[in-house]
């Protein structure tokens, strides 16, 4: 089944207003993390007001310690700052990385922008090496574009 199979269901969650914005942001991360196999911590990150860090908002998967992540540490940090698509198929190969579980082996970040500005992210950890292509990016393009409909 490809990603694109779940378009449908997403933009339904997203657009379903009898639910609080969180709510279903938290229907998107469990829908992810419990339908598609390499998506093993699915969560959403925001600018924490006027701090230079992000704040945990919304995920599905095992709880984290890392419900705050200063702009610049590891990779949500660092797309917080590059305004840029951040795969990484590999954890350990990186310097600047926050292990958030000795399990994960991957991870992507998309920035999530409303109105031009990089407010939040999705970040999706892995527990399978390098499982990440142009499809997940794509795919997750779209479902922060549909995160930004109810935020702006």
């Amino acid at each position: 089944m490809t990603l694109a199979t779940y378009k449908p269901e997403i933009a339904n969650i997203i657009s379903n207003d009898a639910l609080s914005v969180d709510d279903r942001m938290t229907k998107v991360c469990e829908l992810l993390q419990e339908n598609i196999d390499h998506y093993d911590w699915v969560g959403f990150y925001f600018k924490n007001g006027d701090k230079p860090e992000l704040k945990l908002r919304a995920f599905a998967g095992e709880p984290t310690d890392h419900t705050i992540i200063p702009f610049g540490k590891g990779i949500c940090g660092q797309v917080a700052v590059s305004n840029e698509n951040f795969l990484v198929p590999d954890v350990k190969a990186q310097d600047n990385y926050i292990a958030c579980s000795i399990h994960v082996k991957a991870e992507i970040v998309i920035p999530l922008f409303v109105n031009g500005e990089n407010i939040g992210q999705i970040d999706i950890d892995s527990h399978t090496p390098d499982p990440f292509t142009k499809e997940d990016e794509e795919f997750l393009e779209f479902i922060n574009a549909k995160v930004a409909e109810i935020l702006s």
